[in-house]
């Protein structure tokens, strides 16, 4: 996915982070659970808020099953927050209103 397909799709998931996941699962933010409110600057959070939300409209929309909410809490919920929100994770470093871009670890050349 890229260019204005990307933009729309980021745009959609931004609607449903600021009016339905955070205000209801977002929680407190501590040192020991941080958040970043540019959260969009970390791909990792991208990728995973996407998923998260992927499986929202997947197990929540009209033909979903009866226990569709409670396997998306089950599933996927808890394991993206406790993963975005790790003092380790993707939000490392930043604070609260300021965002701290990530290096991501390097590679020596592949030899072959």
């Amino acid at each position: 996915m890229g260019g204005s397909e990307y933009d729309d799709a980021l745009h959609r998931l931004a609607l449903w982070v600021r009016h339905l996941l955070l205000p209801v699962y977002g929680r407190e933010v501590t040192s020991a659970t941080p958040w970043c409110t540019s959260w969009w600057k970390h791909p990792e959070a991208v990728a995973q808020l996407y998923g998260l939300w992927m499986a929202w409209h997947d197990l929540t929309g009209p033909d979903a099953p009866a226990t569709g909410p409670a396997t998306w809490h089950r599933d996927h919920l808890g394991h993206v927050m406790n993963s975005l929100r790790d003092p380790s994770g993707p939000f490392a470093g930043c604070k609260a209103g300021t965002h701290r871009a990530k290096e991501a670890p390097g590679m020596d050349p592949y030899p072959g």
